[in-house]
């Protein structure tokens, strides 16, 4: 099938690229810089910004489902993920794009934040919190629009290997236990889901 992957340069949408092509589809990749990523003859890299309407409508077209894996090393306070939010409502409203749309925020962003762990809780408020703040504002945009979306929130990533051992869990409950799970495995979860989505409008934590 043909997949679209925003943020495919690296971590989890790298991983997610690497994974697609070896399962024989296609895949568009956007991102800022795509020259570290490798060419394939089923692969098409394109240069363009996750927070532009037009660069999105581009790698849209077409797509039999979409993954939004974008990151940022910016621990400063930015705006990336609510602004690629609110040009990918735009872009698929004028696109009328139907496909599954799987995105990943992470384990305390919107209602996950009062399910913490007394550790991630302080790492997110010393670290990450004006990440975790507007991954919130990411979901909120999304799940207001007319997408057929997911929100995926993985707890902590790492790189160790595939394992497809992770657990799914697509509620939260008092006591819910979310550890470290690899980038690999998040990337894995997300193929599955854009080939047969089972979760759309729900939020599902992944944990190892």
């Amino acid at each position: 099938m043909n997949i679209t992957i925003i943020g495919a340069s690296a971590g989890v949408g790298f991983a997610a690229v690497q994974q697609a092509l070896n399962q024989g589809h296609r895949v568009t990749a956007l991102s800022t810089q795509t020259a570290s990523i490798p060419d394939h003859p089923h692969l098409n890299k394109v240069n363009g910004s996750a927070a532009s309407v037009s660069d999105l409508k581009n790698v849209m077209a077409g797509a039999q489902a979409l993954i939004i894996a974008i990151g940022t090393k910016n621990k400063k306070p930015n705006t990336l993920f609510s602004d690629t939010a609110t040009a990918l409502v735009k872009a698929g409203e004028a696109l009328d794009f139907k496909a599954p749309i799987i995105v990943i925020t992470g384990f305390g962003a919107g209602a996950s934040s009062g399910f913490l762990s007394f550790f991630m809780r302080t790492v997110i408020r010393i670290f990450l919190k004006h990440q975790y703040k507007n991954k919130t504002m990411m979901e909120e945009i999304i799940a207001k629009s007319n997408l057929n979306w997911e929100i995926v929130r993985p707890g902590m990533l790492t790189n160790g290997a595939l394992t497809q051992k992770y657990k799914v869990l697509p509620n939260l409950y008092r006591g819910i236990k979310i550890g470290k799970i690899s980038r690999a495995d998040v990337a894995d979860f997300l193929l599955h889901e854009a080939e047969r989505p089972t979760m759309l409008q729900k939020y599902p934590a992944l944990t190892s």
